[in-house]
């Protein structure tokens, strides 16, 4: 889930991370106002003042969002959770924190803020566009919207958006924050974790499902109550089905990966590398010809006169040379330094490799004890002892599929 983002950098220290795909939603944002609302609110603007304003208001919807997912990450830290970092994508924001909740009230705490930070924040926003330009309901709410300044305008767009935000997060389909109260609930009844996860993953599948089907039909010219209709805004609303119903499903998978990686020390999966060395002086074909393809290793320590490791070696290293001067050119040259690489204890628990992994957008952690390299744990490592942990080959598909995806 958290691999590399564009780091923004830190509130409350907090690391803030962009990911690409916000590009997406931002120009999205932009387009729909700067080519259509705001030129049908105020037609008499200027092509520069209508796309100033639009990609101000894109502007703060993120920086709305952004507060909505801080507030979640404070409650947590209130909660005594870590919180590595906020990473704003495509469909809003999601908070790295460091575990689940210890209760289910603490749960409802976390997931209840974020919708009710953002119709605050909507009902701010609304009040502060009354003052500048006051709308009169029982008038003309066209004339009144035309007598709107910029920033009221601006104002006046962010204030039912949020309001939208919210609610839409209350509906209880995980893992939605209404999804996740209502986990809370199933929890508090149940006493199990896992048992109100599946529950809510279920619901949460059949509101995707829900705005799929929803989604299509409007596609094909129905028109839906509320959410309207045509070719455009049904593919996104099934879009959005799509994501929720996919998003369901993994974060149960991913809290079943956690459960059963917890208590499994990284010692005991890693792969121990002590025989499979090479010397820094040796020739990059050697190591290739001899250590890599006759062992079926991908990676191997690299050792200097003394027999201190001082690198790794990998077989896509040797991919970036020319082939013809592999027997020119010693492993040490191509080798990453060791103080370059991800380190992990050999007592730290498998799933806090596996969020290391996917937080460097790595495959692979070097273990080390006192100084000592030790060996090294990898996806796979961690993956095939998750499907030999599954109850059946499909459990082992979706396992592999969890692994990969943290």
């Amino acid at each position: 889930m958290f691999g590399t983002g564009i780091g923004l950098g830190r509130l409350f220290g907090i690391r803030i991370e962009l990911d690409g795909s916000v590009i997406l939603i931002f120009l999205l944002l932009l387009f729909n106002l700067g080519a259509g609302v705001f030129p049908a609110w105020h037609p008499e603007w200027s092509a520069a003042l209508r796309w100033s304003t639009a990609a101000a208001a894109a502007v703060l919807f993120l920086g709305s969002i952004l507060v909505h997912e801080l507030s979640h990450a404070l409650v947590a830290r209130a909660q005594h959770i870590p919180v590595r970092s906020i990473r704003l994508f495509l469909f809003g924001g999601v908070a790295d924190i460091e575990h689940e909740p210890e209760s289910p009230k603490a749960e409802a705490l976390m997931a209840g803020v974020g919708p009710a930070v953002s119709i605050g924040l909507g009902l701010l926003f609304g009040l502060l566009a009354s003052a500048l330009t006051p709308f009169r309901v029982d008038g003309d709410p066209i004339a009144s919207i035309e007598r709107m300044s910029p920033i009221a305008t601006l104002l006046f767009w962010l204030g039912p958006v949020n309001v939208i935000v919210g609610i839409f997060n209350l509906l209880p389909a995980f893992p939605l924050d209404g999804g996740r109260v209502f986990r809370a609930a199933l929890w508090a009844a149940t006493r199990n974790l896992r048992t109100a996860t599946r529950w809510a993953a279920r619901v949460g599948q059949t509101f995707g499902w829900m705005l799929i089907l929803l989604g299509v039909a409007m596609a094909f010219g129905a028109y839906v109550p509320v959410l309207g209709g045509g070719l455009v805004q049904g593919l996104w609303l099934a879009f959005i089905g799509w994501f929720l119903n996919g998003a369901a499903a993994m974060n149960y998978r991913q809290l079943v990966v956690r459960e059963l990686l917890q208590d499994v020390p990284v010692g005991r999966l890693m792969r121990r590398q002590r025989p499979l060395d090479v010397h820094a002086d040796e020739d990059v074909g050697t190591v290739v010809h001899e250590h890599m393809l006759g062992t079926g290793e991908h990676s191997l320590l690299v050792r200097d006169d003394a027999g201190r490791v001082v690198g790794v070696v990998h077989a896509s290293d040797g991919r970036r040379i020319a082939r013809d001067a592999w027997p020119v050119t010693r492993v040490g040259e191509i080798a990453t330094p060791l103080s370059e690489l991800p380190t992990i204890s050999p007592r730290e628990g498998a799933y806090t490799a596996l969020r290391e992994l996917g937080r460097r957008d790595s495959n692979e952690l070097v273990v080390t004890d006192a100084g000592q390299v030790l060996g090294f744990i990898t996806r796979n490592d961690i993956a095939r002892w998750l499907e030999l942990q599954a109850e059946d080959e499909v459990s082992a598909s979706r396992m592999r599929r969890a692994a990969g995806s943290a």
